[in-house]
């Protein structure tokens, strides 16, 4: 069976290739144009396919072009056709919404609806399609009394058409309900339901959590680490992954105890079933968790227990990242005699080990802590090592580059020339896109919090060339804001 463009792209985007999934479907756009013109079937899907491929790359405000142009003209006669002009008008609105644009957004969800409810009739469930991502706006947009009844009806119309949406509809309520004040109980009704949607609302609910406010969110995934516990079991994945998310939420909503305690009962459930490596990362987890409360001893004897753990799972690169963080927290702890033998170790795991990234983050971690010992050629050589074995965006790489950077200079540690250091990494991600002989010079400078950038071209370029290049760096820009603010 063969592979539609849209398909291809989100592969290429599965593997971090961005601007390859964008020219991809670029390069069908302009074909199909050339043939037929603008307007038609097969210009407006793929108009919604470079949409959601940009949506999916961190640049919804150029979503937002392309699903304006594919619902442009009136609704088409064809019913096939106007389903699709629908979607079109729904993912405007959703666009509308990730560029931070809630009115728009907000009425363009409104009109939607309306139009949805005249195509399909209220009983239908292609109309609460229109009507769960209008109650998510109104919600945003701080009216969760309206959000409410938009998110009753549109539960109510997927539960009695027993669809799949009736998982992330229930997700919906519950945060609006926690928003409302609602105590408890925000999950009514999920013990109905089978247990593959009981898994997806899971699934929903912490899609959202991380996307979201921890304070806000910290009730809701509270309520459906119970309401799973009760329906699935304490030991069941869906239960895990929800207390493992409550943990994330600690950390972020400055509750420290509940995060261990969190950690805790998923360490304790790995360890009853068995799964030793999950209980080995739960460890890990539960290790920084006492680092940032503040408990450097509880810290430093969970990493020792969970150094033990990994030589019975016996994985190099695992092993690897234990003896890395552990002796990190010992430098943090002002300890350097026994910091230094744990991440040599680490180093000698990872080269065990078939996992590249894993020795080179251990590589930079041995490497700044010997230029904090003033071990300057040591430092260089190994820190070149790690970086090269690095995507130069990784935060690791980021910092490792930036410390390298000083030391070559024969300035300071390079703690604070994190920016020159990212600003490189841009420069190369861009330059790295384009045919090596139309830019003259491209240089990256970080200036109030963005970037600056200054282009010098080779030659005449053609206008495909340039918006090739616009296209580019418009990625660069999402890609590093994204990269760089994961946590790893």
């Amino acid at each position: 069976m063969t592979s539609s463009p849209a398909d291809m792209a989100f592969a290429l985007l599965r593997e971090g290739r961005a601007v390859e999934a964008q020219e991809l479907i670029v390069r069908e756009l302009q074909a199909v144009e050339a043939r037929q013109g603008r307007g038609g079937a097969a210009w407006t899907s793929l108009q919604c396919d470079l949409g959601n491929v940009l949506i999916n790359s961190g640049q919804p405000g150029r979503a937002v072009e392309c699903f304006r142009a594919a619902c442009a003209g009136p609704p088409p006669a064809d019913p096939a056709e106007h389903k699709d002009y629908l979607t079109y008008r729904l993912n405007l609105g959703l666009a509308l919404q990730a560029a931070g644009q809630p009115a728009e957004a907000e009425a363009e969800l409104r009109r939607g609806a309306e139009e949805r409810l005249a195509f399909y009739g209220r009983e239908h469930a292609g109309y609460a399609f229109g009507l769960e991502p209008l109650a998510d706006v109104l919600l945003a947009n701080g009216d969760p009394g309206q959000a409410r009844q938009v998110a009753d009806e549109a539960l109510a119309n997927f539960w009695n058409n027993g669809h799949e949406r009736t998982a992330s509809a229930l997700a919906l309520r519950a945060e609006i309900m926690s928003a409302e004040g609602v105590p408890g109980g925000l999950f009514q009704g999920i013990e109905q339901l089978p247990d593959e949607l009981v898994e997806q609302t899971a699934l929903t609910v912490l899609d959202r959590a991380g996307r979201g406010d921890p304070r806000a969110l910290w009730p809701v995934v509270t309520d459906l680490v119970a309401a799973l516990e009760a329906r699935l079991g304490p030991d069941h994945q869906a239960t895990l992954n929800a207390l493992s998310m409550l943990a994330n939420l600690g950390r972020d909503a400055g509750d420290p105890a509940g995060r261990v305690a969190a950690i805790r009962r998923v360490m304790t459930s790995y360890e009853r079933q068995g799964r030793l490596e999950d209980a080995l990362m739960a460890a890990q987890g539960l290790a920084m968790a006492y680092g940032d409360a503040g408990d450097e001893a509880a810290a430093l004897r969970t990493y020792a227990d969970a150094l033990a753990l990994a030589e019975r799972v016996d994985r190099p690169e695992l092993t690897s990242q234990i003896l890395r963080n552990w002796g990190l927290a010992l430098s943090e702890a002002k300890r350097p005699a026994e910091a230094e033998p744990r991440l040599a170790d680490a180093v000698t795991q990872a080269r065990r080990g078939a996992d590249p990234e894993m020795l080179g983050r251990a590589l930079i971690a041995l490497g700044l802590f010997l230029q904090h010992q003033e071990r300057l050629t040591e430092a260089m050589s190994v820190t070149r090592e790690g970086l090269a074995l690095m995507d130069p965006a990784h935060p690791d790489a980021v910092m490792g580059s930036s410390h390298l950077g000083a030391m070559e200079r024969g300035q300071g540690c390079g703690c604070g020339d994190l920016g020159g250091a990212v600003a490189e990494a841009f420069r190369q991600f861009v330059i790295g896109q384009l045919p090596r002989d139309l830019l003259l010079d491209f240089s990256v400078e970080i200036v109030d919090g963005d970037f600056k950038l200054n282009v010098e071209l080779r030659r005449e370029p053609t206008e495909g060339e340039l918006e090739q290049l616009d296209r580019i760096i418009q990625t660069a820009h999402a890609e590093f804001r994204r990269r760089l603010s994961a946590r790893t």
